[in-house]
């Protein structure tokens, strides 16, 4: 099949996954800033996205794009390897325009990969896998998001390794979506240069909404939990709370 026995077609595999994956982090990004605003508001779309079949089916698309990515981002780096043979060990300078996330993408994307890890971990598995599994004992509600995004955030080491994650999926993104642009053939001679411009904006602007998240809640300039004890749980919708431990005596 042309989509895995070519090069070409490999990349376009690469770059349409890609370009999703771009599409999910904006959606993602923009439900995540409403945290910033209101607790009561991000728990309700948490509890809307909580373990309903579409939410299932959209986390196992999700997660064969994600697999597809970097099954083929690794498979073309071994044969851009075996392309170069033993050439790949000879000090040679390096091209002026060839940019340095492109020189180092399967590093940017082990480092993505194990934030993706750690955040599955912190997040999705205390909620959609608590929602799935009931039975098995969490920290919280299922649909507390807002709770674990204050649990984690506050954590110095979490915030760390969540804006070494958002650096590189920066640098990532910021070359992987001029290049897949490219790719598909939508860059001409005049339009490819507005599309690495329009790629800097846009990327910068998505992983700004998250470093927002994170720097707000470490600093304390985002709502706390008690803001969403007395707004939630105060008011006579305990279950918006999951459990938060500063409503247990409300």
């Amino acid at each position: 099949m042309w989509l895995c026995n070519s090069s070409i077609g490999r990349k376009v595999v690469m770059s349409v996954t890609g370009m999703a994956l771009i599409l999910f982090l904006t959606f993602h990004g923009c439900m995540n800033v409403v945290a910033l605003f209101s607790a009561k508001g991000y728990n309700m779309i948490c509890e809307f996205l909580g373990a309903n079949w579409y939410a299932v089916v959209a986390t196992i698309g999700l997660a064969a794009l994600a697999l597809i990515h970097i099954v083929y981002a690794f498979w073309l780096t071994i044969q851009n390897r075996k392309a170069r043979g033993n050439n790949r060990y000879e000090v040679t300078e390096k091209p002026g325009k060839v940019e340095w996330a492109s020189q180092n993408m399967l590093v940017l994307g082990i480092i993505i990969l194990l934030g993706i890890l750690l955040h599955l971990f912190n997040f999705w598995y205390n909620m959609m896998f608590a929602e799935l599994f009931p039975s098995i004992h969490y920290d919280s509600a299922p649909a507390d998001g807002f709770g674990k995004i204050v649990n984690t955030f506050t954590n110095p080491v979490y915030v760390v390794l969540y804006i070494i994650w958002i650096i590189a999926l920066w640098f990532h993104l910021v070359h992987g979506f001029w290049s897949a642009i490219q790719t598909i053939g939508w860059s001409g001679h005049i339009w490819f240069n507005r599309w690495r411009v329009i790629g800097i904006i846009y990327v910068t602007l998505l992983m700004l909404m998250f470093l927002a998240v994170i720097i707000g809640f470490a600093t304390g300039l985002a709502p706390s939990l008690q803001d969403a004890c007395g707004g939630a749980c105060c008011g006579g919708a305990e279950e918006m709370c999951g459990g938060m431990p500063e409503c247990a005596g409300h």
